[in-house]
């Protein structure tokens, strides 16, 4: 897990304008973070960014059950959790982040690793993201990473649940390293996975200013 530091966030802006200037004929390039959301921390956070580089997009990864601090009571969600409280706060954190209006769509919606046994209970809390995001008209991210690496997502469970309410899924690289951008074989994979669950994937995207809604 990789914290960008905002020192660092002033090279990333100015490494990806000077990229899309050299590339604007050929590729469209749009500068954005993948954040958590922190409901205390959120004004804040969107002051900062405004003030200093603000992102032309946002995609919510949300990596911990609610708040990353203080680290004592913190969470991952793909750390591997058996609390029903955990799945519920999980859920109710990420809806609340949709309908923000301030993310462009929702990364590995199914991070959290659920270790329970009640799982007509996962398929409750995750029902309540897939119907939020489609009624938020945001796309799931299918992510290409965890599939790729064999982690504990994607879920099956989340995918069979969120194909009976055809959401717009998108294809996410989630690329740690250049090699990874749009590979052709990591993408039939993905592909064959969403065929299975007979998923609605779209090729576009419609991107939302965080700080125009």
């Amino acid at each position: 897990y990789y914290k960008m530091t905002p020192e660092e966030s002033y090279e990333y802006f100015s490494s990806l304008r000077m990229l899309r200037g050299k590339y604007r004929d050929k590729i469209d390039i749009y500068i954005g973070y993948e954040a958590e959301y922190y409901p205390a921390l959120w004004r804040d956070t969107l002051r900062f960014w405004r003030d200093t580089n603000p992102p032309e997009y946002l995609i919510l990864g949300q990596h911990f059950i609610s708040e990353e601090y203080p680290e004592n009571l913190r969470v991952h969600s793909a750390a591997g959790v058996e609390k029903n409280s955990h799945l519920k706060t999980y859920a109710d954190t990420v809806i609340e982040a949709i309908f923000t209006g301030k993310f462009t769509y929702i990364a590995h919606p199914d991070v959290i690793n659920y270790q329970g046994e009640d799982f007509d209970y996962y398929r409750e809390q995750m029902t309540r993201i897939i119907t939020a995001a489609k009624k938020a008209k945001l796309p799931l991210e299918l992510n290409l990473l965890g599939l790729c690496e064999n982690r504990s997502y994607p879920t099956p469970l989340f995918w069979e649940t969120a194909s009976k309410f055809s959401p717009e899924v998108i294809l996410g690289c989630d690329a740690h390293e250049p090699k990874n951008v749009a590979d052709k074989e990591q993408i039939k994979l993905a592909l064959r996975f969403a065929d299975k669950y007979k998923l609605n994937v779209v090729d576009e995207i419609k991107i939302i200013d965080p700080f125009k809604t």
